[in-house]
């Protein structure tokens, strides 16, 4: 990981296919669907459900042993059309990812209590979008995943002042004041991604390419972070599992639109996501 410039008084890190590549677990002929990782999923909406479906996919994709997938009946139904091999009853995870798809607003008093659970235990948890509201506060180790509109109001749900957006350098100081506030690693979305962690250091991970900005890619990412925490790869360190996530995110995107041609062309969040394996399998031939 190569610096690139000062965050306060921090380096900010540039990650690296070679640092993408040491975060990854390639599995061995002892694993089995359980050591591999099992990753539970409360995502997706009646309102939203192709949520589900992208994030799902994207862990799949990514690479672990099992997906559990608990969410309400029409989300669950395509899920299962879409990846019949994910699991729709309750049991062990190894990790959480939680929110995607989700309006706060809407969400039932019985879900609310249900991810509160999750937050409140020792598992690892991704959370994303319409579980952002409950993360102050959570003790869970957690990933949090907000685009900049998201991160605003985090920050005021934290009591911590507003920040105008900036360059990179300003991004990263209020990325790592909210990791410091929540005591998780903050991946502030954009078209460069800042991962944050408790005390430091921030790491800019680049989206790819421009192509990416498209509806259903932050499920998508949300997806591939929640399988590498389940898989445990890095030795369970989540900031770089997080940066990890990011970057086989954007080059899997860069992947599916340079299919068109040099200068690439328009892909969707199922592209990006169907494109995962590759990126996977380039970061690792680096080791």
């Amino acid at each position: 990981m190569s610096d690139s410039g000062t965050a306060g008084s921090r380096r900010i890190g540039v990650w690296t296919v070679q640092d993408t590549a040491r975060a990854l677990r390639r599995p061995t002929v002892d694993d089995d669907k359980y050591s591999r990782g099992v990753l539970g999923m409360r995502t997706g909406s009646e309102a939203y459900p192709g949520a589900a479906v992208l994030g799902v996919e994207a862990a799949w994709r990514t690479g672990l042993g099992m997906v559990r997938y608990l969410g309400p009946a029409a989300p669950t139904s395509l899920v299962l059309q879409r990846r019949p091999e994910t699991v729709t009853v309750d049991g062990r995870v190894q990790a959480w990812l939680i929110g995607s798809g989700m309006d706060a607003a809407l969400r039932s008093d019985a879900e609310t209590a249900a991810l509160r659970g999750i937050l409140s235990s020792s598992l690892p948890v991704v959370a994303d979008a319409g579980a952002l509201d409950l993360v102050p506060g959570a003790i869970a180790p957690m990933i949090v995943t907000p685009h900049a509109g998201e991160h605003a109001r985090l920050r005021a749900a934290l009591g911590l002042p507003e920040v105008s957006p900036a360059d990179e350098r300003t991004r990263a100081a209020a990325a790592l004041e909210t990791a410091a506030e929540l005591g998780a690693t903050v991946v502030l979305k954009g078209s460069i991604t800042i991962v944050a962690s408790p005390g430091g250091p921030a790491t800019a991970v680049s989206a790819g390419t421009p192509w990416l900005a498209t509806a259903g890619t932050g499920d998508v990412l949300a997806g591939a972070i929640g399988a590498l925490v389940a898989g445990g790869g890095s030795a369970g360190d989540l900031s770089a599992l997080a940066a990890a996530a990011v970057w086989l995110h954007g080059r899997a995107a860069s992947l599916a639109a340079g299919d068109f041609g040099p200068a690439g062309g328009p892909v969707t969040a199922m592209d990006v996501a169907a494109a995962l394996p590759r990126a996977v399998a380039e970061a690792l031939a680096t080791r």
